[in-house]
């Protein structure tokens, strides 16, 4: 059994959280020639969250419009295109926090044009990469 955690807000703001979210569109965008129009990072204790709206390329659009046989085929490939990507993705989240990432996973959602990325690292954050309140 897990002890349980003090209560901490969810951090969505500041400096790592906003390097976190660039890092995830840099890949993005190396990996499709494009990166999602908004990606918000927000992560507690030991987990990190990653948003994107808008991550689909045109030629996805076009498939997924095809009925459910093309929605099918644009989430499988996104799930291939993400295992490919998983070795960029984990070693920015590693440098940013200085914590391993034990897990990644991620979701899709096609209407609307969704993206989640999720990592689970090996410790919380270090209180020293967090800003203070007082600076957010």
């Amino acid at each position: 059994m897990t002890p349980d955690l003090p209560a901490v807000p969810v951090t969505s703001i500041g400096p790592l959280t906003k390097e976190i979210a660039n890092a995830v569109v840099r890949s993005h965008k190396r990996f499709f020639g494009r990166g999602p129009t908004r990606a918000q990072a927000f992560f507690r204790h030991n987990i990190i969250v990653v948003i994107m709206e808008a991550s689909l390329t045109e030629a996805e659009r076009h498939l997924a419009g095809q009925g459910d046989s093309g929605h099918d085929a644009v989430l499988e490939m996104r799930l291939r295109y993400e295992e490919t990507m998983r070795g960029d993705l984990v070693d920015a989240v590693e440098a940013l926090t200085g914590c391993q990432v034990e897990a990644f996973m991620t979701c899709h959602h096609i209407e609307p044009d969704l993206a989640a990325e999720l990592f689970v690292l090996d410790r919380p954050v270090a209180s020293e990469r967090i800003p203070p309140l007082s600076d957010r």
